[in-house]
């Protein structure tokens, strides 16, 4: 198993969607060892392939909810089902988001409490995990990954304008763009 590199917005690969994964082999295998050690390191909730310059349909998830209960897997060629998205402000205690792929920052977001993952694991089999709050989001966060969608694309104006000054400032958005897990200064 090895630490990747983690992508940073403004790689093209970040910005397109991902191609469906036909071979369920070692090589597949590896690199869901791979992005389950890149995550734990960065720390993560979830990592997707683009973030890691694989442009395929895979996202790993990791997180322990309130009642002490562990979810953590891969999500193979997902499709996700989610409820209506709640109007109003933002409430940037609950609902504050972090991307690894623009480390170190986090922004209020709206995203739905529900949501249905159809996908399926290492093995070919399919599974459905039906989830609520934090799970549902972390969900939502990563399959937007595989469609080319950063958090930060969901923004509202006022927010949008900080995230271009930080973007500006930092060097980012740009191709070519990455950091190391365990070695940079960085967080999500």
């Amino acid at each position: 198993m090895a630490v990747l590199p983690i992508r940073i917005s403004g790689d093209p690969i970040l910005h397109s969607p991902a191609a469906p994964i036909v071979a369920f082999d070692d090589d597949l295998r590896s690199l869901v060892a791979d992005m389950f050690e890149t995550m734990d390191a960065a720390p993560g909730v979830g990592l997707a392939g683009p973030q890691v310059g694989v442009p395929l349909r895979l996202f790993t998830y990791g997180w322990v909810d309130e009642d002490g209960e562990r979810w953590r897997g891969v999500a193979i060629n997902p499709e996700l089902w989610i409820t209506p998205t709640a109007t109003g402000p933002v409430d940037e205690d609950e609902e504050s988001e972090g991307c690894l792929s623009f480390p170190g920052e986090r922004f209020g977001l709206r995203r739905s409490e529900r949501a249905i993952l159809r996908a399926v694991d290492l093995e070919g089999e399919p599974f459905e995990i039906i989830a609520e709050g934090w799970l549902a989001r972390i969900f939502q966060h990563e399959f937007d990954h595989l469609n080319g969608t950063l958090y930060m694309d969901r923004l509202g104006e006022k927010d949008s304008r900080i995230v271009a000054k930080i973007t500006k400032k930092l060097g980012w958005g740009v191709p070519g763009n990455s950091w190391m897990p365990g070695v940079d200064d960085l967080e999500g």
